[in-house]
């Protein structure tokens, strides 16, 4: 009877784990780094890379790749602890907060290189209209140019609309 219920709970844990990566996998984490992350949050005491590698069934390099990813995103955070001499990582608990604090910063960051990149194209664009002198080119560039003014358009827009997301307002 103890083992059946300790498979059982362990074949939730483990589904769990899977289910919940799949959520986080859709902020731009890898699949090992959302089950790293899982593993942290249910585990709530802070763990050692060898814990996690236990835990998850990896080598204490890929662990250390991955939490070391996970704190520059801010998700996860380096803690210390009376008496024990190893590193220990424990995620932040806030979940809303930071994943959408660590995802719109991703966004933003990307929307404004992609527009400054737009913004250079078309200027490439200006300058080299005058080259231009058949009908269908000029015809092709006044379209080429039109399509890139949208395009920015569309970058200036995401930009604006994830700065009027504040995670930081939700009392969750």
């Amino acid at each position: 009877m103890v083992l059946k219920d300790h498979q059982s709970l362990e074949d939730i844990h483990t589904k769990v784990i899977h289910e919940f990566s799949k959520t986080l996998e859709m902020f731009g984490l890898t699949p090992a780094d959302a089950r790293l992350f899982v593993t942290l949050y249910i585990n709530r005491s802070p763990m050692t890379l060898d814990e996690m590698s236990e835990a998850l069934g990896k080598s204490k390099t890929s662990m250390s790749t991955g939490v070391r990813g996970l704190v520059d995103q801010g998700l996860v955070e380096r803690v210390w602890k009376k008496g024990v001499r190893k590193d220990l990582y424990q995620a932040n608990e806030n979940l809303y907060k930071n994943f959408m604090s660590s995802y719109i910063k991703k966004w933003q960051k990307a929307a404004y290189e992609q527009e400054g990149s737009l913004k250079g194209i078309e200027n490439d664009l200006k300058v080299r209209y005058q080259d231009f002198s058949k009908d269908d080119e000029i015809n092709k560039a006044n379209n080429l140019y039109k399509r890139i003014e949208d395009m920015i358009k569309f970058h200036e827009l995401i930009m604006r609309a994830f700065q009027e997301i504040n995670p930081n307002a939700s009392s969750y």
